[in-house]
């Protein structure tokens, strides 16, 4: 199994619109991603603060998508990639990280 991260660095001077985030980003990309049959889940944090009591989280939300292969990942987002990407500057106008990763283990 596969996850595609993505990551939204927190800054003082950033926007990150997450009610609009969770309420209609999210919902529109796993009725997109989530129909194809190589998914295998999702989930979204919202960061709340740093390794040191009081101190900022360095990621302000994370998204993570578990598929069979990042094969049924380009396969499953590829077709939408025009509407998920477009959609992006309705609720933030921060540069994501994405990182692709085996999953060694889960439980």
């Amino acid at each position: 199994m596969i996850k595609i991260s993505i990551l939204y660095p927190n800054s003082p001077n950033s926007r990150f619109d997450l009610p609009y985030y969770i309420g209609t980003h999210m919902p529109m990309s796993i009725g997109l991603l989530g129909a194809h049959p190589g998914f295998k889940g999702v989930s979204v944090e919202q960061g709340l603060g740093g390794a040191v009591p009081g101190t900022d989280a360095a990621y302000i939300a994370l998204c993570h998508f578990h598929f069979d292969s990042l094969e049924s990942f380009m396969d499953a987002f590829m077709p939408h990639a025009a509407a998920l990407q477009g959609d992006m500057p309705n609720y933030t106008d921060i540069e994501p990280i994405i990182q692709v990763s085996k999953v060694l283990i889960s439980q």
